[in-house]
This record gives C-alpha cells, structure tokens and sequence, in this order.
C-alpha cells in the first residue's frame, strides 16, 4: 500500500461551531447543562490518594508486580487524572480560575511530568484552532507523520512514547507563552511530591508511577482515545466520540464531539447533550470500543499519523448551514463493549 505523504487538506469551517448553532437552534434548554461542577475536585482528592497508596503498597514488591499494577490499576488512574485536568483546563470546577489551576496542579502530582498548566494553555488553542498547524498541539508534527506513518512498528513506538513526541511540538506552536509563574508552581509542586514519594516509599514507587503514566497515554487499549478523537478513521469526519463502557471510569471523556460542541458543559452533563439532541450525534460514526480500535490502530495500515484534517485559514467561517446531518454517515450502532 504506498505511504501517505501529506495530511487532509480543508477549505471548510472546522465542524463544532456550525452544529452548536444548530443544536441550540432545535434545543435551547441546553443551555441550562452549562456550568461548574465543584464536586470533581472530591474525585481528583480520591484518585491522588489512590496513587499515592498504591505507589506504597508496590515498593518492596517485584519489578513484575509493580510493572503489572501500573498497567491494570495505575493506567486507569492516571487517565482519569488527565480528564480530571482536562476539566480544569476548561474551568469546570470552580469561578476562580487560579482555583481550577490548583486543582489541576493537584491531579498532575501523581503523573510526575509537571503538565498541567501547559496543558491547560495548548488544548484551548486545540479548540479555538482545531486543524491550525501551528497552532493546534494536538495535530502530529510532519517529521512526526513521516516517520511513524502507517508501520506497525512506528506506531507501538509512538504510541510508547507519546508524551514525548507530544513535547517535540511544542516548538511548532505560536502564540503560547512557554513559562510563567504558574507553570514554575506547577514544577516545584511537582519536585517536592517526587521528593516525598522517593523519601517515603523509595525508587520502587516512583518506578510505579512514572509506568502508570506511560501507560495511561501509550501503549495501552486507554491510548486509543487520542487515536479516536480527530483521527480519520471513518472517511472525512473530523471527531469522533466513544460510547463505550469505559467512559464510567474515564469521566466521560469518550463524549468528544459533544465537549468539543460545548466546552462549557462539565464532564457529568455531556452524556445529556447526546440524550438531548439525538439527532445531531447519532448521525455521526462513533466508537464503541477502544480495546478494538487500539489493535485497529496498530494494524490497519490505512490509518497513519497523516489521517488528520488540517486547514490553512485560521478562524474560517462556513458559509454554508447544513441544517439537516450527513445521510452518508449515518451508521448502525455496534454492539456497546469495552
């Protein structure tokens, strides 16, 4: 099969600002799902307490246990973690935003890597910009693309180490400033749990974490999730959402399409945007497992590093309102699994 060499060119609006129009249109009382959800910060306190417990409890086990737990157990808490900064990024928890950026620097201890107020400054860009390569973050680099492409091997490498080619974009991106005071919080905060945990538990513990981190992000049916949001995995639609059971124990960050239609609806009230306005959502391809798209990933040679849609006009405005969704995507739901 020969190598794509480019990715998918766009001359259209990127798709959520049309549908949100639309959706509000047809259904206004969703208005009243906007809005905070202090409570998260409750489920931010237990994972972290999780982690920490568990990152003492493997200390003095084998490599292979420790190993082993981070996969089964540390993974899913990361990944909830990164949802949970996930929220503060987009101030979901509380008014103050220095509030919400505490309790993002709060969720990012346990993941080691200080992130989350960077994190917080790139994705925003992400939905403001969505397609914009210089300024969308999560758009791979073309070196990136080029190197992975659609080989097996590139793609369990990538997906190994994710975080890292994640850093390697950072010098392609425009108009973020790359530190300030928060992030120097983010990283002292960061110094001084590492330090604790070495002092407290020793290098079994941070070994722990620092796998459970890889994990939640890479190698790992959970790193599917960042193939399933904007990969072109069915033709040219531009995200996607997962329906799966996981989204239980990933605060239902599968419902992609519908934050990226309203960013201000806090995690607990995106599944009620699908209930609302099945119309909109149940029209689109969306995914019902991530285990299966992982290996789909992994294998499929038709999908590569290059299956993204990117746009050269920054904040494009469509000139078309397509009232009534695509009949060509409209699809059959698959059975709902894991």
């Amino acid at each position: 099969m020969p190598r794509k060499s480019d990715f998918i060119y766009s001359a259209e609006c990127e798709p959520h600002r049309i549908r949100t129009k639309q959706i509000l249109k047809q259904h206004p009382e969703i208005r009243t799902l906007i809005g905070k959800n202090p409570k998260t910060i409750f489920a931010i306190v237990g994972i972290v307490v999780l982690q920490v417990a568990m990152s003492g409890l493997v200390a003095r086990q084998p490599w292979w246990v420790v190993l082993l737990a981070a996969y089964l157990l540390g993974a899913f808490a990361d990944h909830a973690l990164f949802v949970m900064i996930h929220e503060c990024a987009h101030k979901l928890l509380f008014k103050s935003q220095s509030a919400n950026r505490l309790a993002g620097i709060l969720a990012n201890l346990p993941q080691l890597l200080p992130s989350s107020v960077s994190f917080e400054r790139y994705h925003i860009k992400h939905h403001s910009f969505q397609g914009i390569h210089e300024l969308d973050a999560d758009l791979p680099n073309r070196w990136e693309a080029r190197l992975i492409n659609n080989y097996f091997i590139g793609k369990v490498i990538w997906l190994l180490f994710y975080p890292l080619f994640q850093v390697f974009r950072i010098s392609r991106l425009k108009e973020i400033k790359p530190f300030d005071k928060w992030i120097a919080l983010n990283f002292a905060a960061e110094i001084v749990f590492i330090a604790a945990i070495w002092f407290i538990f020793g290098p079994k513990a941070i070994i722990y974490l620092l796998a459970s981190f890889f994990f939640s992000v890479g190698l790992h049916p959970l790193g599917a999730r960042w193939v399933q949001e904007h990969y072109l995995t069915y033709k040219d639609q531009e995200t996607y959402s997962y329906y799966g059971n996981l989204n239980t124990v990933a605060f239902n960050v599968g419902y992609h399409n519908e934050h990226h239609d309203f960013p201000s609806i806090p995690w607990n009230r995106l599944p009620k945007i699908r209930k609302t306005a099945p119309g909109f959502y149940n029209t689109l391809y969306y995914h019902t497992s991530w285990f299966k798209l992982f290996f789909r990933f992994l294998f499929d040679k038709e999908i590569s590093l290059f299956s993204r849609v990117i746009r050269k006009e920054r904040g494009k405005v469509a000139l078309t309102d397509q009232s009534v969704p695509d009949m060509d995507l409209i699809r059959k739901p698959e059975p709902t699994t894991v």
